[in-house]
């Protein structure tokens, strides 16, 4: 059967993440149940990425299966715009190719994590501000230590069922917007449960002069997610991209 592949931008404030929930507001909930109105039959949508309560995304992947739309492409991605809650929106929605899985197939996920040492208030949901203002360069001396094949166990949530921990990072860089408005930019293979906002937040210490720089490989060899640093909190991570 056909398979469609939408690339979805959210605010995740308002939702318990991306993955369904008994219960509870979430992305993929609000997908699913846009495209059984407008598809009158239910249809179950994957996404590239399971985003934790109240991160965003600009750029995640999903697809979902259909035998016959009933409708044009197009006007399936308008008739989405008018059922969806303002807070997602598919920004494009074309076939795949047969076999495409948003999931599985996935070879680069990009997030960026947004934080400013002055004062928002337009931003505030997606900023997070961090005061006085951390050593960047130290943060980069850290964060350099990241790039490669590592098992990141000390960065991922203690509860996760994910065996496997090894990722593989391909860039992993503080990006200066401004003299008060910068953003981490971490890519590669795949991502574990809370690892990007654990990082985040061990880095910060780090520019804070809590942990010498060097401190980053002793993480990643103990694998132990008690030594790393609390988790920044979730409203500053973007899902920015998914390359296949």
């Amino acid at each position: 059967m056909p398979v469609y592949r939408m690339t979805i931008e959210y605010d995740g404030t308002p939702f318990s993440g991306w993955q369904i929930q008994p219960g509870r507001p979430t992305v993929q909930g609000a997908l699913e149940a846009a495209l059984a109105t407008a598809l009158r039959r239910p249809v179950a949508v994957v996404g590239a990425g399971r985003t934790d309560a109240g991160v965003h995304a600009r750029g995640q992947v999903a697809h979902f299966v259909a035998d016959d739309l009933r409708m044009p492409v197009r006007r399936l991605l308008a008739s989405l715009g008018g059922l969806l809650p303002d807070a997602v929106a598919v920004r494009d929605l074309s076939e795949a190719p047969d076999g495409f899985h948003a999931r599985y197939d996935a070879r680069v996920r990009r997030y960026r994590y947004y934080v400013t040492t002055g004062f928002r208030a337009l931003d505030r949901h997606w900023r997070v501000p961090v005061r006085p203002a951390p050593d960047f360069e130290r943060m980069q001396a850290a964060a350099d230590l990241l790039v490669g094949q590592h098992d990141f166990d000390s960065f991922c949530r203690t509860q996760s069922e994910t065996k496997n921990r090894v990722c593989t990072v391909y860039e992993a860089r503080w990006l200066r917007e401004s003299d008060e408005d910068a953003c981490f930019d971490m890519a590669g293979n795949r991502f574990l449960h809370g690892m990007v906002r654990a990082v985040v937040g061990t880095l910060l210490e780090t520019g804070r002069g809590q942990r010498p720089v060097e401190d980053m490989a002793r993480l990643l060899a103990c694998k132990d997610r008690r030594a790393a640093g609390s988790a920044a909190p979730a409203r500053g991570l973007v899902l920015e991209e998914v390359r296949y």
